[in-house]
Parts: structure tokens; C-alpha cells; sequence
């Protein structure tokens, strides 16, 4: 039997079957289109500007080396004209974190890339090894995830970068999509679908209380967001990239991993399922109140007739969205014969539900009393009328009063949770106060009473 040929190039064997789209390649046209779509992504939603200083958050896994790789070969090959740093979070769990760590020096010698490490023990007083000790190992991950962010952002200040991009891949966004599903967190659900999940926010008075927090704010972005995990690992073994393979020992007890599980599940049945759900996350995120969600409208991902994925619709930052908008483009929703809509499915149709509701008014009843008698429902309608819903606050920034890190409320989540450890009264949720609960523009909060659970 004639070995099957390369779907692009025709001439080389396919070795390659894309998880994604079914196509056959060989490796040098799956590494190019690999390499490409990511390129697409990044000037297609304009995530990097000439002469910018970004910081890679390394971990040694195979997320963080392939970004790192492919980073350093767009940049030199487009000519982004980027400054590229290394930036290496150590939790303190050992027999994992010092052997990841070990790779990402591995990397940053090999890449000609200079890296700076942040410690928890450093920064919190606490190692990740000793909060399971006090926490157990359900509830550590409050703890991990609430205190890398902060870290992140502050040893993106230490290197005077305002730009951090992170390794999460499709597979990651659909997860979390789901994770907010069951949760029922629709606010949190529109701020983690969107590319770039934090941005400067608008330039306010200089020497306010603003000013002060703006310049500790830390843009984050996932250029690897519409590219499937499995199509990483094989980049990574075709490119022969080191990295760093274990999971960590902690993680087995999250809540991510049953969404892992359903998304995997997901996949063997519909290989295109992974994509479907980051769009219908999307599409969902676009109708969450302006006052909840700082998401904004970024490039949508549609699929040609050869099941290629581009992406399409640029910005540089990050818009809230709104529910009504309709930019024309005519690209139907998720499940549809063109792969998404421009406002959503959902809001469409609630578009069609009050103009079949306003349509009623004007009904005539042919069967009544009276020939052509007309009903006037409009008071009907004016009694059942709902009372409008309460206008929301917007979120405010401001500087912790302890940390004086960025926060929406007075105490930052992460001096919460240590208050806590120090206190020998460990938390695996963050209590928001009456005061605060009633100005929180969280429907999440509103909804859930008193307890806000951390990300």
C-alpha cells in the first residue's frame, strides 16, 4: 500500500494526524502550521506592540517550553522586536517545583533568555509544602492560585514588565469554562474566555489613589489559547524541546481535574468538542452585564471548509462587550453551519423573544365579541411588568491596606488566606463582609450570600 502523502505539501509522508481537525501531515508542514496559527493569534487580536518587554511565566512543563520556543522564533522571524524574560514561580514542593525549576534554567541557558524566580516562602512566609500541612490537600489549591497570581504580578514589577503571557492552552480555557458552569459564576466565566484576562485600565488623574494602582496592574495573555494540548506535546517531540513531565503532587484532589476528565471524555466522542466549548464560553461571555466583567471583544475563532482555524477581529485591549452590539459580520453561533455568532446565539434569540412579546399588543381577536375587536394588553402587561434590576456598581481598584497589592476590595484574597494560616485558622474560602458584599459588582457574590470561593 502507497504511504499516505502530506494533505498540504503532497510530497512527504503524513506522520501527523491533527487532533484537531483530522489532517494528515508531514512534520515539517505540521510544525509550520503550528507555528503559524500561533503568529495568526498574536496580530490578529494585536497582543504585542514593537520594543515591548514581555515576561514568559515559565513552570518547565510542556505548555511553558513550547510557548517559550515558539515566542523566541516568531520573534526573530516576524522581527516583533520583543524583549523576552523568563519569569519562574517557586511554590516550595519539593520533589516537583526544584526539579521544574531545574528545567526552566535548562531553558533560559539554551534560549539566551534571562530568568528571575519568585518565591512563595520569600513573599508569603509560607511554602506550598507547609500550607498542606495546616490545609490538608482539598482546599491548597485556593491557596496556590490565589498566591501565584499576586506573584506573578509582583515579580513582573520586580523586573519593570507591564506584560505577562502564560501557557494556557485550549484544553485549559475549556475547563474552566466548564468549572464556572457548574459553579454558576457567570461573571468569572467572562473574564477567564477572554485572551487577554487583565489590561491597563484607562490612564486616570496622576497622584490619585488610581494612579497608584494602575501602575502595578500586569497585562496577561494566552497566545497558545485556540491550540490543543495534544498538539503541544507533539510539537514538543517533533522539536525535541526538554521539559519537565510531572504533574503536581497536590493536584490530584482539584476540582479542575474532574473538568479535565469530562473535557477528555468530550474529545474522544467529538474531536472539535474542546473548540466548541471555548466558543460557546465566549459567546456566553458576552452577555454578562457590563458591570461584572472586564471582558472584551477579541478575535473570534471560525472554521473554513478545510476545518482550518483562523481567527478573525483585532484589539490591543480589552472592551466590555455589549449584549446588543452587532458588528455585521454575520458568522453564526456555536453549532451552526459558520461556526459562531457575532452578538451570540443567546442573545439573538432573546432579541426575537421581545419582539414576539411587543408583536402581542398588536393581535386581534377574530373569535371574540365584537368583529375585529382589538385587546389592549399593554396594561395587562404594564401590571406584570417586572421591577427593573438594580444597577450594579463597577468594580474599583484600589491598593490593599495591607499589602498594598491591587484589589477590588480593602484586603486583598491573598493577605485573607494568610491572616488565616498565621492565625492557625486556615480558610479554603475568602468571607466577604456586609459592607463590602452590598457595593460588589459580583452576581456570583450577590447570588452565593457571604462566601466567595477564590479562584
Amino acid at each position: 500500500m502507497a504511504p499516505t502523502l502530506c494533505t498540504l505539501c503532497q510530497i512527504s509522508r503524513a506522520l501527523i494526524i491533527r487532533p484537531k481537525n483530522g489532517q494528515k501531515l508531514c512534520k515539517t508542514c505540521f510544525l509550520s502550521v503550528f507555528e503559524s496559527e500561533i503568529h495568526h493569534t498574536i496580530t490578529a487580536h494585536g497582543l504585542f506592540y514593537p520594543g515591548e518587554r514581555v515576561a514568559i511565566g515559565a513552570s518547565g512543563g510542556k505548555d511553558s517550553t513550547v510557548l517559550a520556543a515558539v515566542l523566541q522564533t516568531l520573534n526573530e522571524r516576524h522581527a516583533y522586536g520583543l524583549d523576552l524574560v523568563l519569569l519562574s514561580i517557586d511554590e516550595g514542593i519539593r520533589g516537583y517545583r526544584d526539579d521544574s525549576l531545574a528545567a526552566v534554567k535548562r531553558h533560559a541557558a539554551q534560549y539566551g533568555l534571562p530568568l528571575h524566580i519568585v518565591g512563595y516562602a520569600a513573599l508569603y512566609g509560607w511554602t506550598m509544602d507547609q500550607v498542606v500541612a495546616a490545609v490538608g490537600k482539598r482546599g491548597n489549591c485556593t491557596y496556590c492560585g490565589v498566591f501565584r497570581r499576586q506573584a506573578l504580578d509582583r515579580g513582573a514589577a520586580q523586573l519593570g514588565v507591564r506584560h505577562v503571557v502564560t501557557g494556557h492552552n485550549a484544553d485549559d480555557v475549556a475547563e474552566t469554562v466548564l468549572m464556572n458552569l457548574l459553579r454558576g459564576d457567570l461573571p468569572r466565566l467572562g473574564r477567564a474566555t477572554g485572551i487577554v484576562t487583565a489590561s491597563p485600565i484607562p490612564t486616570p488623574t496622576p497622584g490619585s489613589a488610581a494612579a497608584a494602582a494602575t501602575s502595578h496592574q500586569v497585562k496577561r495573555s494566552k497566545p497558545l489559547k485556540y491550540v490543543y494540548e495534544k498538539e503541544i506535546v507533539l510539537y514538543a517531540h517533533h522539536k525535541g524541546l526538554d521539559y519537565f513531565s510531572t504533574e503536581c503532587v497536590y493536584s490530584p484532589e482539584a476540582f479542575r481535574g474532574s473538568a479535565r476528565a469530562l473535557i477528555k471524555d468530550l474529545e474522544r466522542i467529538r474531536p472539535s468538542a474542546i473548540l466548541d466549548v471555548v466558543r460557546s464560553g465566549e459567546d456566553m461571555a458576552r452577555l454578562v452585564p457590563q458591570e461584572v466583567s472586564s471582558v472584551g471583544r477579541e478575535g473570534n475563532v471560525n472554521k473554513d471548509n478545510n476545518n482550518t482555524t483562523t481567527t478573525t477581529t483585532t484589539t490591543t485591549s480589552i472592551v466590555v462587550a455589549d449584549d446588543d452590539d452587532d458588528d455585521g459580520e454575520g458568522q453564526g453561533g456555536c453549532g451552526s453551519g459558520n461556526g459562531r455568532a457575532s452578538g451570540g446565539e443567546m442573545a439573538e434569540m432573546e432579541r426575537k423573544l421581545r419582539a414576539d412579546e411587543e408583536a402581542q399588543g398588536r393581535e386581534t381577536d377574530m373569535t371574540g365579541q365584537g368583529q375585529g375587536q382589538r385587546h389592549d394588553r399593554s396594561k395587562a402587561t404594564a401590571k406584570r411588568e417586572k421591577p427593573l434590576r438594580k444597577k450594579l456598581p463597577k468594580q474599583q481598584l484600589q491598593n490593599c491596606i495591607r499589602c498594598e497589592y491591587l484589589s477590588s476590595q480593602s484586603v486583598c484574597k491573598a493577605c485573607v488566606l494568610l491572616e488565616g494560616l498565621n492565625k492557625n485558622r486556615p480558610k479554603t474560602e475568602i468571607e466577604v463582609g456586609v459592607e463590602e458584599e452590598e457595593n460588589s459588582p459580583t452576581l456570583a457574590r450577590r447570588m452565593g450570600g457571604l462566601n466567595v470561593a477564590a479562584p
